[in-house]
């Protein structure tokens, strides 16, 4: 599968991701690519697909650098697996503290395709190295499918 996002200039295969040992969700391994939870419906399938990317590492800039960026009515596509391709048209940009991330709202039941689209943001802290925040774009499928 492969995700294209034109208004921020993204193109990227997509890694399959599952959960960690503690339950949270994999990050891919690199930082030019974004992934998709299996553990959640294929994109263009009903429910909530969770796509998650990295923001930045070391190394430079990463493949959701301007996810944030994103505003409603841009489209996201999802080339899948069998050649289909998935339309979807965001429909808002979430910031959130970590320690209060909408889990249900993302990661829940939806009933019609969904597109969630997570990665680090809001500010960054050098003693853990971690951001504090979490982007999740929301995206609703268009029907448009080919």
């Amino acid at each position: 599968m492969t995700l294209t996002i034109p208004s921020i200039g993204v193109q990227t295969p997509l890694v399959t991701l599952g959960l960690t040992t503690s339950g949270a969700l994999q990050v891919p391994s690199s930082t030019a690519v974004a992934g998709w939870y299996t553990g959640s419906p294929r994109p263009g399938a009903v429910g909530s697909a969770v796509i998650a990317g990295h923001i930045d590492s070391r190394a430079g800039p990463g493949v959701f650098l301007r996810l944030s960026q994103l505003r409603p009515n841009d489209r996201v596509y999802v080339r899948r697996a069998d050649g289909t391709l998935a339309e979807f048209r965001v429909t808002a940009v979430q910031t959130y503290a970590k320690d209060h991330f909408p889990t249900l709202a993302v990661y829940g039941p939806a009933p019609d395709p969904e597109l969630r689209l997570i990665t680090c943001g809001g500010t960054f802290d050098p003693g853990t190295r971690a951001y504090l925040s979490n982007v999740v774009v929301y995206a609703v499928g268009t029907g448009a499918q080919s």
